[in-house]
């Protein structure tokens, strides 16, 4: 890819995302849109593959009902079903809200509220476990590797000695998460620390990664709570067939 070609496909320094009233996501500032297949195996989720990516655009709109007709962006079917979108998620900054777990030279913040269930935690013995041994340099660094894999931003990794945030930097992007195992179609990844502002104005706090609600049944909107894995929410996507 050029120089120019990536530019072209890089998101502005005013890029942000709007939660619309009972509406759609309304996404601003030429934000590249992508599709992360999660991969597993034996059951658990074990990373990430690459799918496609959509036509960049200055500005767009994504689903937040879960039934639009042409995802994932928005037709429109928000209105003609009477969505009810309301936010309901807790608006204090992670660290007001977490667990504490310290290891020997790492120190795990895990919000559970903000759990969308993508199974990464669960590699190499659990995050948990990982964290309580890293003191061994191999544990230590699969810690890292594992926290950073959580989309939803639910485990976030602190040195013990500096307090420096281990969060791999990343581009701003959102990736539209697609869970072939599970046959079910997962939340829109936030990458890169995009801001994001609630109907009523006010701005969460910005995050590296945060995982918003697709389906539109979550019960922590606009987050995602990993209900869309027990309603088998689907958006047709191809690589949810195959897996059958």
């Amino acid at each position: 890819m050029s120089e120019e070609a990536r530019n072209a496909d890089r998101a502005k320094p005013g890029a942000k995302i709007t939660v619309t009233k009972d509406g759609p996501y309304v996404v601003a500032g030429n934000v590249p849109l992508v599709k992360e297949l999660i991969v597993s195996e034996g059951g658990i989720s074990t990373g990430w593959e690459k799918g496609e990516r959509y036509p960049v655009r200055e500005n767009y709109t994504l689903c937040r009902c879960g039934r639009s007709a042409t995802p994932p962006y928005c037709d429109g079917t928000h209105a003609r079903i009477g969505f009810v979108g309301k936010e309901t998620a807790d608006r204090a900054p992670l660290s007001e809200r977490c667990a504490v777990l310290e290891g020997p030279t790492l120190v795990l913040l895990d919000r559970k509220d903000l759990c969308a269930r993508a199974g990464h935690c669960q590699q190499e013995t659990g995050i948990w476990n990982l964290v309580k041994h890293s003191d061994d340099e191999q544990a230590r660094t699969k810690a890292i590797g594992v926290a950073n894999s959580c989309p939803a931003g639910r485990l976030v990794l602190h040195d013990r000695n500096t307090g420096e945030v281990l969060e791999m930097p990343v581009e701003k992007e959102i990736a539209v998460i697609e869970h072939p195992h599970r046959e079910v179609s997962g939340p829109l990844w936030v990458r890169g620390g995009i801001p994001l502002v609630a109907a009523d104005g006010e701005q969460y706090e910005v995050r590296n990664r945060v995982a918003l609600c697709r389906c539109g049944s979550s019960k922590n909107k606009p987050f995602c709570d990993g209900t869309h894995i027990s309603i088998h929410f689907s958006d047709g996507d191809p690589s949810l067939r195959a897996n059958r």
